[in-house]
């Protein structure tokens, strides 16, 4: 069966993250760019009609599009990621989509809170241990990371890799950095 993600793409990360993504994250490999994830897994796509995505555009409708800045590295055992500030919109943004999709637990509800996270390396603890170094020095080196949130989009699998299919615009916010 194929899967989907809601995510908020973050272009602006790629020049740091990139290489380490594609030597030490899976998904990397399978097309995905970097991100914060929103709500994965999402509704499959043999299963998507007009009426989800206007729940997801509906979910979202009045969110605010916001700054934010990555500009520190955290880690799971087996993952090393970078940590989005301010993380509560993120986790707002998540409760708002999960709400109205209740069947689609955030982390298939293998996890209890929401943490926004942009995974860098993943699956693999000796592996997300050398990113974390890399990315400390790369933090160090070139600074912080800032992007601002405009869009959540939906990416999906069912060809094997992993594809943007439509973005859902946030309400205009105010700019300035996070």
């Amino acid at each position: 069966m194929s899967r989907s993600a809601l995510v908020v793409l973050v272009p602006e990360a790629e020049p740091m993250v990139g290489a380490l993504r594609e030597r030490f994250d899976p998904s990397a490999q399978a097309g995905v760019p970097a991100h914060v994830t929103v709500l994965f897994p999402f509704v499959p796509p043999e299963q998507w009609s007009d009426e989800v995505m206007e729940a997801v555009a509906d979910a979202i409708r009045g969110v605010h599009a916001f700054d934010f800045k990555l500009a520190k590295v955290g880690r799971f055992p087996a993952t090393a990621y970078l940590v989005p500030e301010p993380a509560a919109p993120f986790i707002a943004l998540t409760q708002r989509v999960a709400e109205r999709f209740p069947g689609h637990a955030p982390y298939g509800g293998l996890h209890a809170d929401i943490v926004p996270h942009l995974t860098v390396a993943d699956r693999d603890v000796g592996n997300a241990a050398v990113a974390a170094t890399a990315l400390d020095a790369l933090l160090h080196a070139d600074g912080a990371i800032t992007s601002t949130c405009r869009r959540v989009t939906l990416l999906e699998d069912s060809s094997g890799i992993w594809r943007e299919v439509r973005a859902f615009d946030l309400a205009p916010g105010e700019a300035g950095v996070a």
